[in-house]
Protein backbone atom coordinates (compact mmCIF):
# COMPACT_ATOMS: atom_id res chain seq x y z
CA UNK A 1 0.00 0.00 0.00
CA UNK A 2 1.06 3.38 -0.88
CA UNK A 3 2.11 5.29 2.34
CA UNK A 4 1.21 8.84 3.49
CA UNK A 5 4.59 9.83 4.04
CA UNK A 6 5.36 9.38 0.44
CA UNK A 7 3.54 12.16 0.24
CA UNK A 8 6.06 14.81 1.55
CA UNK A 9 9.27 12.61 -0.16
CA UNK A 10 7.95 13.38 -3.65
CA UNK A 11 6.52 17.09 -3.16
CA UNK A 12 9.83 17.96 -1.96
CA UNK A 13 11.36 16.90 -5.32
CA UNK A 14 8.41 18.51 -7.17
CA UNK A 15 9.22 21.97 -9.44
CA UNK A 16 6.97 23.29 -11.94
CA UNK A 17 7.74 21.24 -15.03
CA UNK A 18 9.83 18.81 -13.74
CA UNK A 19 9.57 15.29 -14.13
CA UNK A 20 9.30 12.30 -11.61
CA UNK A 21 9.21 9.01 -12.30
CA UNK A 22 7.34 6.74 -8.99
CA UNK A 23 8.87 4.31 -7.53
CA UNK A 24 8.64 0.28 -8.80
CA UNK A 25 4.57 -0.35 -8.45
CA UNK A 26 3.81 -3.83 -8.83
CA UNK A 27 0.82 -4.81 -11.28
CA UNK A 28 -0.99 -7.13 -9.23
CA UNK A 29 -0.29 -9.63 -6.42
CA UNK A 30 1.84 -11.98 -8.23
CA UNK A 31 4.31 -9.20 -9.09
CA UNK A 32 5.82 -8.79 -5.68
CA UNK A 33 9.33 -9.48 -4.58
CA UNK A 34 10.22 -6.77 -2.01
CA UNK A 35 9.26 -5.72 1.70
CA UNK A 36 7.34 -2.36 1.78
CA UNK A 37 6.60 -1.79 -2.29
CA UNK A 38 3.28 -0.09 -3.28
CA UNK A 39 1.33 -1.78 -5.70
CA UNK A 40 -1.90 -0.10 -8.03
CA UNK A 41 -3.86 -3.48 -9.11
CA UNK A 42 -6.72 -2.48 -6.19
CA UNK A 43 -9.23 0.60 -5.71
CA UNK A 44 -7.25 1.29 -2.24
CA UNK A 45 -4.32 1.55 -3.87
CA UNK A 46 -5.56 3.94 -6.09
CA UNK A 47 -7.00 6.09 -3.59
CA UNK A 48 -3.50 5.92 -1.44
CA UNK A 49 -2.02 7.37 -5.00
CA UNK A 50 -3.84 10.32 -5.14
CA UNK A 51 -2.80 12.78 -2.27
CA UNK A 52 0.68 11.79 -2.92
CA UNK A 53 -0.33 12.70 -6.76
CA UNK A 54 -1.60 15.44 -5.95
CA UNK A 55 1.35 17.26 -3.62
CA UNK A 56 3.31 16.78 -6.69
CA UNK A 57 0.57 18.24 -8.96
CA UNK A 58 0.48 21.57 -6.49
CA UNK A 59 4.04 22.07 -7.05
CA UNK A 60 3.91 22.01 -10.60
CA UNK A 61 5.66 18.69 -11.38
CA UNK A 62 4.90 15.95 -13.74
CA UNK A 63 4.44 12.44 -12.34
CA UNK A 64 4.19 8.86 -14.10
CA UNK A 65 3.99 5.71 -12.46
CA UNK A 66 6.52 3.42 -13.17
CA UNK A 67 5.05 -0.07 -13.33
CA UNK A 68 6.79 -3.33 -12.57
CA UNK A 69 6.53 -7.25 -12.34
CA UNK A 70 9.39 -8.62 -10.29
CA UNK A 71 8.96 -12.09 -12.13
CA UNK A 72 11.46 -14.91 -10.37
CA UNK A 73 12.45 -12.16 -8.50
CA UNK A 74 10.83 -13.12 -5.94
CA UNK A 75 9.31 -15.68 -3.26
CA UNK A 76 6.95 -17.50 -2.22
CA UNK A 77 7.07 -15.51 1.07
CA UNK A 78 5.44 -12.32 -1.51
CA UNK A 79 2.98 -14.64 -3.34
CA UNK A 80 -0.67 -14.94 -2.85
CA UNK A 81 -1.52 -18.60 -1.10
CA UNK A 82 2.86 -18.75 -1.58
CA UNK A 83 2.14 -20.04 -4.63
CA UNK A 84 5.59 -19.92 -7.13
CA UNK A 85 6.85 -17.30 -8.58
CA UNK A 86 6.80 -16.94 -12.52
CA UNK A 87 8.97 -16.12 -14.87
CA UNK A 88 9.82 -16.76 -19.30
CA UNK A 89 11.64 -20.16 -17.95
CA UNK A 90 12.29 -22.23 -14.97
CA UNK A 91 15.70 -20.50 -14.76
CA UNK A 92 16.24 -19.66 -10.97
CA UNK A 93 18.46 -16.71 -9.52
CA UNK A 94 21.04 -18.27 -7.49
CA UNK A 95 21.39 -15.00 -5.09
CA UNK A 96 19.53 -14.11 -1.69
CA UNK A 97 16.24 -12.60 -1.57
CA UNK A 98 15.02 -10.65 1.69
CA UNK A 99 11.82 -12.00 3.12
CA UNK A 100 8.69 -10.25 3.41
CA UNK A 101 9.56 -10.02 7.08
CA UNK A 102 12.61 -7.37 6.18
CA UNK A 103 14.90 -8.88 8.17
CA UNK A 104 16.08 -12.43 7.41
CA UNK A 105 17.92 -13.64 3.38
CA UNK A 106 17.06 -16.93 2.15
CA UNK A 107 17.45 -18.53 -1.71
CA UNK A 108 15.34 -17.45 -4.02
CA UNK A 109 12.15 -19.16 -4.88
CA UNK A 110 12.42 -21.42 -8.39
CA UNK A 111 10.09 -19.95 -10.38
CA UNK A 112 7.83 -21.74 -12.79
CA UNK A 113 8.20 -20.85 -16.80
CA UNK A 114 4.54 -18.96 -18.01
CA UNK A 115 2.43 -21.09 -19.85
CA UNK A 116 2.07 -19.65 -23.35
CA UNK A 117 -1.65 -19.23 -22.68
CA UNK A 118 -1.21 -17.79 -19.08
CA UNK A 119 0.58 -14.47 -21.02
CA UNK A 120 -2.28 -12.40 -22.20
CA UNK A 121 -3.54 -12.20 -18.81
CA UNK A 122 -0.09 -10.55 -17.35
CA UNK A 123 -0.29 -8.05 -20.78
CA UNK A 124 -3.63 -7.17 -18.77
CA UNK A 125 -2.28 -6.60 -15.14
CA UNK A 126 0.10 -4.10 -16.95
CA UNK A 127 -2.91 -2.56 -18.85
CA UNK A 128 -5.06 -2.40 -15.58
CA UNK A 129 -2.48 -1.05 -13.32
CA UNK A 130 -1.82 1.71 -16.24
CA UNK A 131 -5.56 2.46 -16.27
CA UNK A 132 -5.79 2.39 -12.09
CA UNK A 133 -2.48 5.20 -12.61
CA UNK A 134 -4.35 7.11 -14.71
CA UNK A 135 -7.45 6.96 -12.02
CA UNK A 136 -5.02 8.15 -9.35
CA UNK A 137 -4.13 11.39 -11.19
CA UNK A 138 -1.08 10.70 -12.72
CA UNK A 139 0.22 12.01 -16.00
CA UNK A 140 1.34 8.59 -17.36
CA UNK A 141 3.48 5.19 -16.65
CA UNK A 142 6.70 4.18 -17.73
CA UNK A 143 7.13 0.20 -17.78
CA UNK A 144 9.85 -1.22 -16.06
CA UNK A 145 11.34 -3.18 -18.66
CA UNK A 146 14.83 -3.11 -16.79
CA UNK A 147 17.11 -4.85 -14.33
CA UNK A 148 16.14 -8.51 -14.78
CA UNK A 149 12.29 -8.32 -13.87
CA UNK A 150 10.25 -9.80 -15.43
CA UNK A 151 9.83 -8.00 -19.32
CA UNK A 152 13.33 -8.05 -18.92
CA UNK A 153 13.46 -11.79 -17.77
CA UNK A 154 11.37 -12.35 -21.27
CA UNK A 155 13.96 -10.14 -23.53
CA UNK A 156 17.13 -11.51 -22.33
CA UNK A 157 18.40 -15.12 -23.42
CA UNK A 158 20.89 -15.94 -20.17
CA UNK A 159 16.81 -16.44 -18.56
CA UNK A 160 14.53 -17.01 -21.83
CA UNK A 161 14.94 -20.40 -22.99
CA UNK A 162 10.98 -20.87 -24.59
CA UNK A 163 10.30 -22.87 -27.47
CA UNK A 164 6.99 -21.17 -27.99
CA UNK A 165 6.92 -17.96 -29.87
CA UNK A 166 7.79 -15.67 -26.83
CA UNK A 167 11.75 -17.53 -27.12
CA UNK A 168 14.66 -18.35 -29.22
CA UNK A 169 14.71 -15.69 -31.87
CA UNK A 170 14.97 -11.79 -30.78
CA UNK A 171 11.56 -11.11 -32.34
CA UNK A 172 10.03 -13.52 -30.03
CA UNK A 173 11.93 -12.66 -26.87
CA UNK A 174 10.77 -8.99 -27.70
CA UNK A 175 7.11 -9.66 -28.05
CA UNK A 176 5.50 -9.71 -24.68
CA UNK A 177 7.51 -6.55 -23.83
CA UNK A 178 6.21 -4.96 -27.16
CA UNK A 179 2.37 -6.49 -26.26
CA UNK A 180 2.44 -4.66 -22.91
CA UNK A 181 3.46 -1.51 -24.52
CA UNK A 182 1.02 -2.01 -27.19
CA UNK A 183 -1.43 -2.87 -24.49
CA UNK A 184 -0.93 -0.10 -22.19
CA UNK A 185 -0.41 2.35 -24.97
CA UNK A 186 -4.25 1.35 -26.34
CA UNK A 187 -5.16 2.03 -22.80
CA UNK A 188 -4.28 5.29 -21.75
CA UNK A 189 -2.72 6.75 -24.86
CA UNK A 190 0.72 6.25 -26.83
CA UNK A 191 1.56 10.35 -25.52
CA UNK A 192 0.87 8.85 -21.46
CA UNK A 193 3.46 6.03 -22.08
CA UNK A 194 7.64 5.60 -21.58
CA UNK A 195 9.34 2.71 -21.14
CA UNK A 196 12.51 1.78 -19.14
CA UNK A 197 15.40 -0.30 -20.34
CA UNK A 198 18.69 -2.05 -20.08
CA UNK A 199 19.97 -4.10 -22.65
CA UNK A 200 23.45 -3.81 -21.42
CA UNK A 201 22.90 -4.56 -17.54
CA UNK A 202 23.31 -7.79 -16.14
CA UNK A 203 21.31 -7.15 -13.02
CA UNK A 204 19.52 -10.18 -11.51
CA UNK A 205 21.42 -12.42 -13.66
CA UNK A 206 19.45 -11.57 -16.13
CA UNK A 207 22.13 -10.86 -19.07
CA UNK A 208 22.04 -10.71 -22.72
CA UNK A 209 24.99 -12.59 -25.07
CA UNK A 210 24.30 -9.20 -27.43
CA UNK A 211 23.01 -6.28 -26.01
CA UNK A 212 23.70 -3.91 -29.12
CA UNK A 213 21.47 -6.09 -30.79
CA UNK A 214 18.23 -6.22 -28.16
CA UNK A 215 18.91 -2.28 -27.61
CA UNK A 216 18.53 -1.40 -31.22
CA UNK A 217 15.44 -4.19 -31.66
CA UNK A 218 13.77 -2.70 -29.26
CA UNK A 219 14.33 1.26 -29.76
CA UNK A 220 13.54 0.36 -33.71
CA UNK A 221 10.66 -1.66 -33.05
CA UNK A 222 8.81 0.91 -30.42
CA UNK A 223 8.48 3.27 -32.68
CA UNK A 224 5.66 1.32 -34.16
CA UNK A 225 3.57 2.73 -30.75
CA UNK A 226 4.53 6.18 -30.58
CA UNK A 227 5.15 6.30 -26.83
CA UNK A 228 6.03 8.96 -25.77
CA UNK A 229 9.76 8.43 -24.49
CA UNK A 230 12.26 5.45 -23.79
CA UNK A 231 14.44 5.62 -20.87
CA UNK A 232 17.45 3.99 -21.40
CA UNK A 233 20.00 2.41 -18.60
CA UNK A 234 23.86 3.13 -19.88
CA UNK A 235 26.27 0.30 -20.75
CA UNK A 236 28.15 1.46 -17.60
CA UNK A 237 25.65 0.59 -15.41
CA UNK A 238 26.33 -3.66 -15.25
CA UNK A 239 25.31 -4.22 -11.76
CA UNK A 240 24.03 -2.87 -9.01
CA UNK A 241 25.29 0.56 -8.07
CA UNK A 242 28.61 -0.11 -9.68
CA UNK A 243 30.08 1.81 -12.66
CA UNK A 244 31.98 0.18 -15.44
CA UNK A 245 34.54 1.79 -17.89
CA UNK A 246 33.07 0.36 -21.71
CA UNK A 247 33.43 1.80 -24.96
CA UNK A 248 29.71 0.82 -25.69
CA UNK A 249 27.63 3.19 -26.40
CA UNK A 250 23.79 4.03 -26.42
CA UNK A 251 23.91 6.29 -29.62
CA UNK A 252 22.76 3.10 -32.02
CA UNK A 253 19.33 3.03 -29.77
CA UNK A 254 19.31 7.02 -29.66
CA UNK A 255 19.23 7.47 -33.76
CA UNK A 256 16.97 4.42 -33.92
CA UNK A 257 14.43 5.59 -31.42
CA UNK A 258 11.91 8.63 -33.12
CA UNK A 259 10.55 9.42 -29.63
CA UNK A 260 11.98 11.22 -26.58
CA UNK A 261 15.08 9.76 -25.28
CA UNK A 262 16.18 9.16 -21.81
CA UNK A 263 19.32 8.16 -20.27
CA UNK A 264 20.21 7.15 -16.98
CA UNK A 265 23.39 5.92 -14.92
CA UNK A 266 25.76 7.54 -12.74
CA UNK A 267 25.32 10.61 -14.29
CA UNK A 268 26.45 14.12 -12.65
CA UNK A 269 25.76 17.95 -13.48
CA UNK A 270 28.57 17.92 -16.08
CA UNK A 271 27.84 15.18 -18.11
CA UNK A 272 24.00 15.59 -17.59
CA UNK A 273 24.45 18.79 -19.23
CA UNK A 274 26.60 17.51 -21.69
CA UNK A 275 24.73 14.46 -22.61
CA UNK A 276 22.45 17.28 -23.76
CA UNK A 277 23.86 19.53 -25.27
CA UNK A 278 25.59 17.26 -27.72
CA UNK A 279 22.06 15.35 -28.30
CA UNK A 280 23.06 12.17 -26.91
CA UNK A 281 19.54 12.53 -24.77
CA UNK A 282 16.64 14.65 -24.67
CA UNK A 283 16.65 13.72 -20.72
CA UNK A 284 18.94 12.58 -17.95
CA UNK A 285 16.97 10.97 -15.51
CA UNK A 286 18.98 11.09 -11.26
CA UNK A 287 18.13 8.26 -8.90
CA UNK A 288 20.58 8.60 -6.44
CA UNK A 289 21.39 11.89 -6.36
CA UNK A 290 17.75 13.26 -6.18
CA UNK A 291 17.08 11.21 -3.26
CA UNK A 292 19.73 12.72 -1.41
CA UNK A 293 19.35 15.83 -2.77
CA UNK A 294 15.71 17.31 -2.74
CA UNK A 295 16.65 20.74 -4.41
CA UNK A 296 18.47 18.69 -6.90
CA UNK A 297 17.56 21.24 -10.02
CA UNK A 298 18.22 23.90 -8.06
CA UNK A 299 22.05 22.23 -6.69
CA UNK A 300 22.54 22.01 -10.64
CA UNK A 301 21.94 25.82 -11.76
CA UNK A 302 23.65 27.46 -8.97
CA UNK A 303 26.48 24.60 -9.54
CA UNK A 304 26.27 23.77 -5.37
CA UNK A 305 27.57 21.04 -3.81
CA UNK A 306 25.73 17.89 -3.20
CA UNK A 307 24.45 16.36 -0.19
CA UNK A 308 25.76 12.73 -0.29
CA UNK A 309 23.72 9.77 -0.39
CA UNK A 310 23.89 6.87 2.20
CA UNK A 311 23.60 3.74 0.43
CA UNK A 312 22.42 1.89 3.65
CA UNK A 313 19.57 4.17 4.33
CA UNK A 314 18.21 3.56 0.72
CA UNK A 315 15.93 -0.07 0.97
CA UNK A 316 14.59 0.74 4.83
CA UNK A 317 11.17 1.11 5.99
CA UNK A 318 11.82 4.14 8.33
CA UNK A 319 9.40 6.72 7.29
CA UNK A 320 12.06 9.70 8.05
CA UNK A 321 15.37 8.70 7.54
CA UNK A 322 17.49 7.89 4.50
CA UNK A 323 13.78 9.39 2.84
CA UNK A 324 13.13 12.77 4.05
CA UNK A 325 15.84 14.28 5.95
CA UNK A 326 18.19 15.02 3.56
CA UNK A 327 18.23 19.08 3.94
CA UNK A 328 17.82 21.58 1.29
CA UNK A 329 20.23 24.20 0.37
CA UNK A 330 20.15 27.18 3.29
Amino acid sequence: MPQPHAILYYSQRSSPGGLLIAEATGVSDSAQGYPNTPGIWTEEQVEAWKPIVNGVHKKGGVFFCQIWHTGRASHVDYQPNRQTPVSSSDRKISAKIMRANGKDFVDFSPPRALKTEEIPQIVNDFRLAARNAINAGFDGVEIHGAHGYLVDQFMKDSVNNRTDQYGGTLENRCRFPLEVVEAVADEIGADRVGIRLSPFAGYLESSDSNPEALGVYMAEALNKYSILYAHFVEPRMVTVGESVATNKSLLPMRKAFKGAFLVAGGYGRDDGNEAITSGKADLVVYGRHFLANPDLPRRFELNAPLNKYDRDTFYIPDPVVGYTDYPFLE
